[in-house]
């Protein structure tokens, strides 16, 4: 780990992100500190948590946390989150539970962003392990038998937990959805009943919720683009993702931990069962989904009602087009199409827990 915190202080990005948040006076401290670290432990205690914290304070107006009575530092869980922000969803979480005396997590981490020598570096200190993404079938189903055995390994022997994403990649639209690809992964490693394969991970749903959508144009663009075409990235696309979602103002920011999991109905099917599982995990995120003025204010308009006007004034409306504006006028193509999909991603959340089952 020493020898990976070496090589993240020489890179340019970093240093970066250092003038972002700290005064050029403190720079050097930060390096040697970084320098005489040797543990990840160390690492997310002496200098993640406090970036983190750092970070939200300088890019939020306010940050809560909810629902730490629903864990217990004596006990490893699987926190499943719904996915907003490429590095910001895990960090927060480990920052918060680092803390709060809980111990931290082992966070999964998409093989396609593996392409930076300083993300991997930084993940590989920060106890991030490599989900591999794409390949051909046999490739797929070994990979997710390979990541399944590691998840629930961590869990119920090495008693650590571990944070994982609902979905393969960030939410673009805002409609947070648990695939149910991931939990038949989760199953596939399970000795006993299905029952007791799921329960025995201390499934815990995790809310995490941005006033300000992050990465806002570019998930309405990459939205836009998909409707007609396959969306492809453009070199360092994921990179240039984290550093606007660590820099770019959030608004206010909640985590919320949910109660855990727990299955208990062994007269359905595997496939049943797996759904009921997907639609607990959704209706908890959704439950503890945090609103603010810009989701009322969007579903309104979306829907052409005044459900939510108490929520809101004209004031609210007049920053909300501008906002809107912003956003819609860096995008080329059909305005009409670009203010719904941008409408869609704040209107969703609330659309969700209005449905929810």
């Amino acid at each position: 780990i020493n020898a990976a915190l070496n090589r993240l202080t020489s890179y340019p990005q970093f240093k970066n992100i250092l003038h972002f948040l700290y005064p050029e006076s403190e720079h050097s401290k930060i390096i040697d500190l970084l320098n005489n670290i040797h543990t990840a432990l160390d690492l997310q205690t002496k200098f993640m948590r406090k970036l983190v914290f750092d970070v939200v304070e300088k890019t939020s107006t306010n940050f809560t946390v909810t629902g730490l009575k629903n864990i217990s530092p004596e006990k490893p869980y699987l926190f499943i989150s719904n996915h907003r922000d490429i590095i910001l969803d895990s960090a927060i979480l480990q920052a918060v539970l680092n803390k709060n005396n809980f111990p931290t997590t082992e966070i999964t981490f998409g093989s396609n962003l593996m392409s930076n020598p300083l993300i991997i570096d930084f993940g590989k200190a920060n106890r991030m392990f490599k989900v591999n993404r794409g390949g051909n079938p046999r490739e797929i189903l070994k990979n997710s038998q390979i990541l399944s055995a590691y998840i629930r390994h961590t869990i119920t022997e090495k008693k650590v937990s571990v944070w994982i994403a609902q979905r393969n990649g960030r939410t673009k639209n805002g409609d947070d959805k648990t695939e149910v690809a991931l939990l038949k992964m989760l199953n596939m490693s399970g000795k006993h009943s299905i029952n007791e394969n799921f329960n025995e991970l201390n499934i815990i749903p995790v809310t995490i919720s941005y006033e300000l959508e992050p990465c806002c144009a570019e998930k309405v663009n990459e939205v836009y683009i998909s409707q007609t075409q396959k969306y492809i990235k453009m070199p360092n696309e994921d990179f240039t993702s984290i550093v606007k979602g660590l820099t770019e103002q959030k608004g206010e920011i909640n985590l919320t931990f949910g109660k855990q999991i727990k299955i208990n109905n062994e007269q359905m099917s595997v496939k049943d069962i797996i759904k009921e599982i997907s639609v607990k995990i959704d209706n908890t995120i959704y439950s503890n989904y945090n609103f603010w003025k810009y989701n009322f204010i969007a579903f309104d308009l979306l829907n052409n009602s005044s459900e939510y006007m108490n929520f809101y004034n004209k004031n609210d409306i007049d920053k909300f087009f501008n906002y809107k504006e912003k956003i819609v006028n860096k995008i080329k193509g059909n305005k009409f199409e670009i203010t719904d999909i941008f409408l869609k991603i704040y209107a969703n959340p609330l659309e969700n827990a209005k449905l929810k089952k």
